[in-house]
């Protein structure tokens, strides 16, 4: 096992819609549950959604996101795959950013029935991910 694993609890207003969502649409495990909250395994790492007030939705996709960076392309193109087959919501399509430069990458953004907002990228250079500082270049305008 991994020394850490990435920790996020969002909210949610129907446990059965989030399981639909996260486990039979995007694949992800379930863990415990309780009557306000259940856990998921997302590639190895651990979401927990918690029952909530329903929130505004953000107007576009900043400041609030989260995903995943895959490392190898095929993931990243399997799991858009699966998204389009689950009919699951895309709230930007898939597309490159930065073609040409050491930051390009591929990216889709999902949309659950909470308007809690995914990305999901794959970087053409691994450097990327944490690097090329010399680039200001961080997502799309807002």
């Amino acid at each position: 096992m991994p020394t850490a694993l990435f920790h996020l609890a969002f909210p949610v207003t129907d446990l059965a819609q989030t399981k639909a969502f996260y486990a039979e649409g995007l694949g992800c495990s379930v863990g415990r549950e309780s009557p306000n909250s259940v856990i998921l395994n997302l590639y190895g790492h651990q979401l927990v959604a918690h029952l909530a007030e329903p929130t505004a939705p953000q107007k576009g996709i900043y400041p609030r996101h989260f995903g995943l960076v895959f490392t190898a392309e095929a993931d990243w193109e399997n799991l858009l795959e699966r998204s389009q087959r689950q009919g699951l919501k895309f709230y930007q399509q898939p597309k490159y950013r930065f073609t040409g430069l050491p930051l390009e990458h591929r990216t889709f953004f999902l949309e659950d029935p909470f308007q809690n907002l995914m990305e999901f990228k794959y970087y053409a250079h691994a450097s990327a991910i944490f690097g090329e500082v010399e680039f200001a270049q961080v997502g799309d305008r807002a």
